[in-house]
């Protein structure tokens, strides 16, 4: 294990420069955790959703919809069932939406990926369990009664909770939370400068 270590520390003549280079890579690594909000990321608030302009139409209407008064953004479309399952799909979720936001990849028309078809799916059925007619069991469980095809309960119930959303243009007047961006002073200061 010592040797492992030994081979880890740069020369002498070497050792500055290394310390300046991961001195300035931890501190933007730090600097961009800082500016992307990314701690609020670890929450169940619905504001967090709102950190990318793109949710803003989701936002809106979740919020003024039945389940705005009930539910978080995250009972819905995280899975429930335990903690590391929960925190581990919102990592790669997160890391996904991260890159597609900063490569600006994002779609016009947000579209729901097949692991968030499972957990809302899920959810549904978890939150709604009291509600479910036993006959509904098997289109609930994703077959069709008829036809045996999959079948989600958003199938029927279109517009719950989004209402009607097709994209960005959709909710033109919707008032959702704006997120200030935080520039520390001294960079403030910097840029007034030149």
């Amino acid at each position: 294990m010592k040797n492992i270590f030994k081979k880890l520390i740069p020369p002498d003549d070497w050792k500055i420069p290394v310390i300046v280079v991961l001195g300035i890579f931890f501190g933007l690594g730090f600097y961009v955790l800082y500016i992307s909000n990314a701690v609020s990321y670890l929450s169940d608030d619905p504001k967090t959703c709102v950190n990318c302009h793109v949710m803003n139409p989701q936002y809106a209407t979740w919020e003024r919809g039945s389940h705005g008064r009930v539910a978080t953004c995250n009972d819905c479309h995280v899975p429930q069932d335990n903690f590391i399952k929960k925190y581990w799909f919102k990592a790669n979720d997160g890391l996904r939406h991260a890159t597609y936001f900063t490569m600006r990849w994002e779609p016009q028309v947000i579209q729901i990926k097949e692991a968030g078809k499972k957990a809302v799916q899920e959810n549904c059925k978890r939150c709604h369990s009291n509600l479910i007619h036993p006959i509904s069991l098997r289109a609930i469980n994703n077959r069709s009664v008829e036809d045996q095809t999959e079948k989600y309960c958003w199938d029927c119930h279109r517009e719950t909770p989004h209402g009607r959303v097709h994209s960005l243009s959709s909710t033109p007047y919707a008032r959702v939370p704006q997120n200030q961006i935080e520039i520390p002073k001294w960079l403030e200061n910097f840029t007034n400068e030149k």
